[in-house]
């Protein structure tokens, strides 16, 4: 059992992407079904199925994105910011931008788990979970 969530997420996806993997597991959580939605809305995973059952476990099976023949993963990077010893919070006016604008910062919210372009039109802040570009 993983204390961190979405670090365990983020490094099952990054491991896939380097041996080129279709499919990851990942282990089911409100949380986990939020970010997997966010990155399917902004097109680097294809699609993910919920209540994927292990050992009687609830899991997502996430199906991965990539370009042409040469198997170019969607997803070149991933790096968490905000750690169970380190939380990082940011206000609505200081949300950061990833690359200019070509990545996305996902952050959760009072309002629930949501992109920087979303936050800023929404105006609220939170703690920066991890960059993606």
């Amino acid at each position: 059992m993983t204390n961190d969530l979405i670090s365990d997420m983020l490094t099952r996806i990054r491991n896939a992407n380097l041996v080129k993997l279709p499919k990851v597991n990942i282990l089911q959580t409100d949380l986990t079904i939020s970010i997997s939605n966010i990155l399917k809305e902004e097109g680097f995973i294809d699609s993910f199925e919920t209540n994927y059952l292990i050992s009687n476990v609830p899991h997502l099976v996430i199906n991965l994105k990539f370009k042409n023949l040469k198997q170019k993963p969607y997803i070149t990077s991933l790096k968490r910011v905000s750690k169970p010893g380190i939380r990082v919070y940011v206000k609505a006016s200081n949300i950061p931008k990833v690359l200019g604008g070509v990545g996305i910062v996902v952050l959760s919210t009072s309002k629930g788990v949501m992109t920087d372009r979303v936050a800023r039109i929404k105006n609220v802040g939170g703690e920066v979970l991890f960059y993606i570009w």
